[in-house]
């Protein structure tokens, strides 16, 4: 059985910093797509950071790029979010996903094969 269970998340203050951490079980994912999403309540599931395979450069949301940075160890099969200057608006809960099936574009939630439980995240002013 698959598993991708996420950590880290919390609550926390707008400025603060947290690191997410994912770690898969069930299959080796280190040379495959793993990533993160994040969903606010009402809204739909947003892109958030991804590696499109395992070397490749990392994509990020227009939303996070300059505070997010996401980074994977393969020998772990695992990836990392670490989230600066965290803001109300980043308030969500955040989805570890793992993609193996061919995919051209990492950034669409359908594209990943494989979801974690999810890790909330609260950001307060």
């Amino acid at each position: 059985q698959v598993r991708l269970v996420e950590s880290g998340g919390g609550q926390v203050q707008a400025g603060d910093s947290l690191r997410l951490s994912c770690e898969s079980s069930g299959r080796r994912f280190s040379s495959y797509a793993m990533g993160w999403f994040r969903q606010a309540p009402g809204k739909e599931r947003e892109f958030v950071a991804a590696f499109a395979w395992s070397g490749g450069t990392p994509l990020y949301g227009d939303s996070v790029k300059g505070r997010f940075t996401i980074s994977r160890d393969n020998a772990k099969d695992a990836v990392y979010l670490q989230m600066n200057d965290l803001q109300p608006v980043d308030t969500a809960v955040y989805y570890c996903a793992g993609g193996i099936s061919p995919r051209s574009d990492r950034r669409i939630a359908d594209n990943f094969d494989y979801w974690g439980q999810g890790t909330q995240v609260t950001v307060s002013s």
